[in-house]
C-alpha cells in the first residue's frame, strides 16, 4: 500500500516522534510511506531548496496517488488540513482513505474537525502513549488486517 504520511512541518512538532514510530511500523508492514522526509529534524531547511510551487506540486502528486494518507494531528498544521481534506473531498470518487491519529493528552489544542470526524471515509483515533498508538498501526495496516477499518 502507498501510503501518505501528514505531519507538521512548520507548526508544532511535537508529534514528530510518533509519526516516526507510525513511519517504522507501517514500513515494517511493507508499505511505502512516500513523506519519510517529513520526520527529519531540519525538513524546513530540506524542504526550503524547493520553491512553493515545487512542494505544492509534489505533495498533490503523492495525494493523489497513495491509498491512504496517515496523519499525525496532535500539532496544530494547515497543511496537515489541508491534505485531509483534499484526500477526503475526493474519497468517494477516488477510494482513497483517511487515518486521523492525535495524542489525547493534547485532545484540548486539536481542531474539533480532526477529534470530530464521521466521515465514513476517515478513521480517527486517538492515542495515550506511543505502545498504543503502534498497536492500533499493528492491527490496522498487518497484512492480515487488509488495510484501514472502515471509520467508527
Amino acid at each position: 500500500m502507498t501510503i501518505y504520511l501528514a505531519c507538521t512541518v512548520r507548526g508544532d512538532r511535537g508529534g514528530v516522534e510518533a509519526g516516526r514510530a507510525i513511519c517504522a511500523r507501517l514500513q515494517h508492514h511493507g508499505h511505502h510511506v512516500l513523506t519519510t522526509h517529513l520526520l527529519a529534524d531540519h525538513v524546513n531547511d530540506t524542504e526550503s531548496t524547493l520553491t512553493e510551487q515545487e512542494v505544492y506540486t509534489r505533495d498533490l502528486q503523492w495525494l493523489s496517488s497513495c491509498d491512504v494518507i496517515v496523519a499525525e494531528a496532535s500539532g496544530s498544521s494547515y497543511g496537515v488540513g489541508f491534505e485531509v481534506g483534499y484526500v477526503l473531498g475526493r474519497a468517494s470518487e477516488t477510494r482513497q482513505r483517511a487515518v486521523l491519529l492525535y495524542d489525547t493528552a493534547r485532545r484540548g489544542a486539536i481542531s474539533r474537525l480532526i477529534t470530530g470526524n464521521s466521515d465514513t471515509a476517515c478513521t480517527t483515533f486517538g492515542y495515550a502513549s506511543i505502545e498504543e498508538l503502534t498497536a492500533f498501526i499493528d492491527a490496522h495496516f498487518s497484512s492480515s488486517s487488509g488495510g484501514p477499518a472502515p471509520a467508527r
